[in-house]
Parts: structure tokens; C-alpha cells; sequence
């Protein structure tokens, strides 16, 4: 059996980079057309390019998204632009129009293609559907239960792929009108303005029947931390991360846990650990829960009446070199912190560690008391030795 593949986001080739760095198999991808998630930087095709080689010489794996719903004027350059992922040997395309499995068929470009969750497959019905049309592997959609997987992978041995950690959708994925009604940005085009996250009044036909309580009807995000060791058991393919707007620090954050969870589980060792419940869950801004894995969503699974979603400035700064004469971190800043603070350094493959700040200096190699601009190069003491690419954060001891 093969192990089970973890799949990040990759919103730039700086994120694609992070993500191997931090763990993961694969990265799924948007380029600059035919993609939701418009409002993120994607890729130009010179940097689809660069990506796929990048990976494919860690022996990792690269997929394209061409997902959006089509219009008449979308289809224009979309053959061309089929064969370039091909030439550039991209691994799989990511999409939910049933017509270009057709169009590769018809231009012998040889993509494997990947059902896109946008195509909301719930049941083994159609699964095999999909299957005998040539789909290689189907995206699951979020609300599929436990004994859904189970069913279609048993019935139909397919690929699949389950996403387990990020936002969700009030509708069933890709299927909401809301933004495109309410802003005239289209979420099944990539722009939606997630109005679920809005808040509201309440009208009896038109009299306001609520007061001082704002309505919204938000999800709460997914986290199926508790859950790695089942999708393995049942024979899931591909795990998946949500988030190619992400900042590098929640992408690393998430890869390091779930990284070591799943070597956990291959090498018998795995023991379920709070502690990387608490970095998952202050790594994000919302409350996160399984949702409809073990059970159907109830109201503790969404936001009725208002939430607070507080910035996390848990991130402090970037490893860039370890001076092992001086025995000081190199540091790239990214949040305010001060002599005498405990900081939590982390870094792909390696267990994390709490130091006291004793000291900090700046790039005149003065001495100062606090590191308070974001992105200056700073140096603070360490005996412990660490690597270029390791991540400061705050302690959680200091909460």
C-alpha cells in the first residue's frame, strides 16, 4: 500500500518552495487563468515551469487547477494552454467541466485529470460514474462522511482526496451565489467575497425582528486532526490543506504537524497530543472542528450570532543563517518581541524548542532592547543550533 499523500496549497512559487521544505508531497496550484482563487497571486506559466522542476527533483508532485466554471469567452487559449502543462510534465490537472476530459481526449494531451471538489461528489454512484469517464482521482467534496469515503472507495476503488484542514463553504463547495448576487463577484470564477462571514439583520417579512445580535450563517473551519489514522485505514490517497492565500507561516505550521502525525501513524508510534491541537488552533483566527466526518453539523459547528476573529501575531520572524563563532540566530523580524521573552523555534523534521531571549542585537550590531520593525535582520543568542528556513513563534508558555 502506498503511504497516503499530504497536499499543500501553494499561492507563489516562494509558498511552493515552503511547502516541500515543511513536508508536503504535493502542491496544487492556480495559474493565471482558468482558476479560482483569483484574488491570489497564482502562477505565470515560466513559473508552473519552475515549480514542477523544483519539485520533481525531490520526487514530489505538482497539480494545476483548471477549475473554474466556464464561459464561452473562458474556452479561448484553453488548448494551448492544456499543452503547456503537458510539455512542462505537470502531474495532474484539477477541474470540475466535464468537457475537458473531452478536450484532452481530442488533442492527445496527456494530463491525468483530478475531479475537482467544485463537482460536490458525495456518493459511489458517481464515483464509478467518473471513473469509466477517465477521471484518476476525485476531490471529495467537504460534507462527505466517514461512511461515505468508505463506501465509494470500496465500491469503486478510485483515488480520492480528502481535504482536512481549512475553510469551508455554507452551500456545498463552489455551489454558493450569494457573492456573485450580493457584489457581482463570481465564487464559481474564483472571487468570491465570502458574504456567509457577513452579518446581518433579521426580518419577520419586514419588520427587523432582532435587536443588538448580528446573524450570520458561517461554518466554523475544518480540522481533521483526530481523524488522520482513519482516512489512512480506510485508504484514502491524498490529504488535503485548503489555502492558497495563506501566509508561509500557517502553511509551514500546519505541514510540521500534520507532517509528523502521519509518520507517526506509518512508523507505529502515532499517540493523539493536545499540544498539536493548541498550535493548530492558534495558528488560525476561527474555531475549527471536524464537521461532517463522524457527524452531521450541528449549531456548534457554525457561527449564528456574531464571532470575534482575532489577528495572530504568534509569528515572530524567519531563520536566515545560525553563526555557529558567535553561537547567534540570524533572524528576519516579522512581529514585535523583547529581551526576556520565551519564543518557540521550529522547523521541518525536527521537534520544536522554547528559548529565553537574552539579548538582542541589531544590524549595526548594537544592542537593543526589543525587535519592533517588522522585517529588520536582527541576532539573538542560542547554544542549541538551528537551520535556515526554521520559523519563530510565541512560546505558548507565555499564555
Amino acid at each position: 500500500m502506498n503511504k497516503i499523500e499530504l497536499l499543500a496549497p501553494a499561492g507563489d512559487l516562494e509558498r511552493l518552495k515552503w511547502a516541500f521544505r515543511y513536508g508536503a508531497d504535493a502542491v496544487y496550484l492556480g495559474g493565471e487563468k482558468f482558476s479560482l482563487r483569483s484574488m491570489a497571486k497564482n502562477f505565470t506559466l515560466d513559473e508552473i515551469k519552475e515549480g514542477v522542476e523544483f519539485a520533481h527533483n525531490l520526487n514530489k508532485k505538482v497539480y494545476v487547477t483548471v477549475n473554474i466554471v466556464f464561459h464561452e469567452d473562458d474556452i479561448e487559449d484553453l488548448v494551448d494552454y492544456l499543452k503547456k502543462l503537458e510539455e512542462y510534465k505537470v502531474d495532474a490537472i484539477i477541474a470540475s467541466d466535464m468537457f475537458i476530459l473531452d478536450l484532452l481526449k481530442e488533442n492527445n494531451i496527456n494530463l491525468e485529470f483530478h475531479l475537482s471538489t467544485q463537482s460536490s461528489c458525495l456518493n459511489k454512484e458517481s464515483a464509478s460514474f467518473f471513473k469509466k469517464e477517465g477521471v484518476k482521482r476525485v476531490v471529495l467534496a467537504r460534507e462527505c462522511s466517514k461512511n461515505d469515503i468508505v463506501d465509494i472507495i470500496k465500491s469503486t476503488g478510485i483515488d480520492t482526496e480528502v481535504f482536512i484542514h481549512g475553510a469551508m463553504c455554507m452551500a456545498y463547495s463552489g455551489r454558493c451565489t450569494l457573492s456573485n448576487y450580493m457584489t457581482n463577484r463570481d465564487s464559481n470564477r474564483g472571487a468570491c467575497a465570502q458574504i456567509c462571514r457577513w452579518v446581518f439583520d433579521l426580518y419577520d417579512e419586514k419588520e427587523k425582528i432582532n435587536d443588538k445580535t448580528d446573524f450570520s450563517f458561517s461554518p466554523k473551519d475544518l480540522s481533521m486532526l483526530k481523524f488522520i489514522p482513519d482516512l489512512i485505514n480506510i485508504g484514502v490517497t491524498s490529504l488535503k490543506i485548503e489555502g492558497r492565500m495563506k501566509s508561509i507561516y500557517y502553511l509551514a505550521t500546519l505541514l510540521s504537524v500534520y507532517r509528523k502525525v502521519i509518520d507517526d501513524c506509518y512508523n507505529g508510534t502515532y499517540e493523539y497530543n493536545k499540544e498539536d491541537e493548541l498550535i493548530l488552533e492558534r495558528v488560525a483566527n476561527r474555531d475549527s472542528l471536524p464537521q461532517y466526518f463522524d457527524k452531521k453539523p450541528s449549531v456548534n459547528e457554525q457561527y449564528y450570532i456574531g464571532r470575534e476573529e482575532n489577528s495572530n501575531q504568534d509569528f515572530l520572524g524567519v531563520v536566515l543563517d545560525y553563526d555557529k563563532n558567535n553561537k547567534e540566530i540570524v533572524i528576519e523580524q516579522r512581529n514585535h518581541f523583547k529581551v526576556g521573552d520565551t519564543i518557540n523555534i521550529f522547523g521541518p523534521g525536527k521537534k520544536s524548542f522554547n528559548l529565553v531571549v537574552k539579548y538582542i542585537k541589531n544590524e549595526d550590531n548594537e544592542l537593543v532592547d526589543a525587535a519592533r520593525h517588522a522585517q529588520e535582520i536582527i541576532r539573538i543568542p542560542s547554544d542549541i543550533e538551528v537551520s535556515k528556513y526554521d520559523l519563530i513563534r510565541v512560546s505558548f508558555l507565555n499564555r
